[in-house]
């Protein structure tokens, strides 16, 4: 959303804003993408899920981050039972407020509001941001299989849905007449939670959602645009997300907000003028757990784990900001042989020329960033019930990191 990294905007954790209050995605301490563009005059909508605003509190937070119009979840809000419902009989938020829509599937509603848009501002630029509500978990059955309820036979059913409501939108661009002129880009923000259900030539993929292994940030990226983007091409260019904003706002004309950016736009890449993207490394934040004190909401770390990797070979960068563990993904895709001893030295058999440089150079990245995160910025509100007190989920984070932690373990000592 920002085109920065979460270190330097200060949300290095998960955190639920209506479910667990305090803080918020404060308008007024960051720019987003929606605004960029809308300012660059793009008409502006998002569907799906938001839950990084509380519309009790914020009813026009969407309309202030850059959005013209929208239709999306609102996330648990905290004393609020209907609005867990995403799926069946879901709990969502318009421009109109809040309501819940008894017997209807959220992801239809979702797509048919964007096809709307599509159709109403088809003589306009649009920006659409669709962060779909399926296939997170927990799953429901689909209109189109209702007695597929379980297992991987339901989270199937819920694949093919999402492949139905793409085949829906790329319709509506196509009806609309502006799909050869309009970049479609599908992607996804973390791997599945548990790990991945199936195999990638016999081996099951390391890792999942929350964890630092490519199973949980490493993800597809998907373009389209007949016409202008090249078809058929595959490449290794490494994207990170906080490319999207300067990448968006270059193929729109659109200035840049007066912010330190750390993405780098691949508009090139995407338009077939350049085989490469401008990064030799990308970063993506580890499960980061948040809490809270005095003055608001935090990370439990002062410095957040992450990882960093090249094309070739991946850092993993732990909360004393000690870079502890050291892979070369061409020869271990699936990150199971630390190639650093217990001093953070390579081990004899992986020092190589090319394996120093790389490990110089992500040290040097390292050692650029600061001590301490930022801090989320927002302008503080008076209290509300649903507020999480003081501390309480720093215990809950600990506890999450020391059950991935023993399934790591579990998982390096199955594989030896």
């Amino acid at each position: 959303l920002t085109g920065q990294y979460p270190w330097r905007t200060g949300w290095v954790n998960h955190w639920d804003v209506p479910r667990w209050g305090v803080g918020y995605f404060d308008w007024e301490a960051y720019d987003s993408v929606a605004r960029v563009l809308k300012k660059a005059g793009y008409a502006t909508a998002i569907a799906g899920k938001w839950q990084i605003n509380d519309f009790r509190l914020e009813p026009q937070a969407l309309r202030k981050h850059g959005f013209d119009d929208w239709c999306v979840w609102t996330g648990y809000e905290g004393g609020n039972p209907p609005s867990a419902h995403r799926y069946w009989d879901p709990y969502i938020n318009t421009p109109e407020g809040s309501r819940t829509y008894e017997g209807k599937f959220g992801p239809d509603l979702y797509s048919d509001f964007l096809c709307a848009f599509i159709r109403k501002h088809a003589d306009e630029p649009m920006f659409l941001y669709y962060p779909m509500a399926l296939t997170h978990g927990h799953l429901e059955p689909t209109p189109d299989e209702p007695d597929v309820t379980k297992g991987k036979e339901l989270h199937a059913a819920n694949v093919r849905y999402v492949d139905k409501l793409v085949g829906k939108l790329l319709a509506a661009l196509e009806d609309a007449g502006v799909r050869d002129r309009t970049i479609v880009i599908f992607t996804c923000d973390n791997g599945t939670a548990g790990g991945a259900l199936g195999t990638i030539g016999g081996h099951r993929p390391s890792g999942g959602k929350a964890s630092k292994y490519e199973g949980g940030v490493c993800m597809p990226f998907i373009v389209s645009c007949p016409g202008l983007v090249p078809e058929g091409v595959v490449t290794d260019a490494l994207i990170d997300f906080s490319d999207l904003l300067p990448t968006f706002a270059e193929l729109a004309g659109a200035p840049l907000p007066d912010a330190v950016l750390d993405g780098k736009s691949f508009a090139p890449l995407v338009l077939g003028k350049a085989d490469d993207s401008p990064r030799d490394w990308i970063l993506a934040m580890g499960h980061g757990g948040g809490t809270t004190d005095a003055e608001g909401v935090r990370g439990v770390h002062d410095f957040a784990d992450r990882v960093l990797r090249d094309k070739r070979y991946k850092v993993w960068v732990n909360t004393e900001k000690q870079i502890d563990q050291f892979y070369d993904l061409k020869n271990d895709p699936w990150e199971e042989h630390n190639l650093l001893d217990a001093e953070g030295k390579l081990l004899p058999e992986a020092d190589t020329p090319e394996a120093r440089a790389a490990l110089a150079k992500f040290q040097q990245v390292v050692d650029a960033m600061p001590d301490r995160d930022a801090r989320p910025q927002y302008r503080k509100r008076a209290p509300n019930p649903w507020d999480m007190p003081l501390g309480q989920y720093e215990k809950r984070a600990k506890e999450s990191r020391q059950k991935a932690s023993a399934g790591e373990a579990k998982r390096k000592k199955k594989a030896e």
